[in-house]
């Protein structure tokens, strides 16, 4: 296995069947244009077999920590240990970049992606958590808060 950073539009759609949909052309010219957004793929033998995503985040009194945005491993390739070397690369990129830290989100009942975050180091925080969100409609209006 082989993790490379990708910066290439034509990389990201041989990539394509890793995300949760078909990436979106201009969404990713606007991802790769980024210099804070950063695409690592997982490649077994040239084939692309997994990806995680991250995002730099900044805030005035706390400095820059790295999102894990999203972490996708294409199913044939499951339970060899891609998740946790995408997940560890992705947190040596962010040391790499002075990041203080990196974070990531993940539902309660998922059990793979909290196996996975635990076995790459990371450590759940003690308390309790809530997740909001807003969905927006694509002409700019609000639409509605999601349950």
């Amino acid at each position: 296995m082989e993790i490379r950073r990708v910066t290439r539009a034509e990389d990201v759609r041989a990539a394509g069947h890793l995300f949760d949909s078909p990436p979106l052309p201009e969404a990713t010219g606007r991802f790769l244009a980024d210099e804070r957004h950063h695409l690592l793929v997982a490649y077994v033998d040239d084939a692309p077999a997994g990806m995680v995503t991250g995002v730099e985040t900044t805030h005035p009194d706390k400095g820059t920590e790295m999102f894990l945005y999203e972490l996708g491993v294409d199913g044939r390739y499951r339970g060899r240990g891609i998740g946790p070397a995408l997940t560890e690369a992705l947190a040596d990129l962010a040391r790499d970049l002075g990041c203080y830290g990196m974070w990531v989100v993940t539902d309660d009942d998922n059990m793979a992606a909290r196996s996975v975050y635990r076995r790459a180091g990371g450590v759940a925080e003690p308390g309790t958590h809530e997740v909001l969100v807003w969905t927006f409609d694509p002409a700019g209006g609000m639409d509605t808060a999601t349950p």
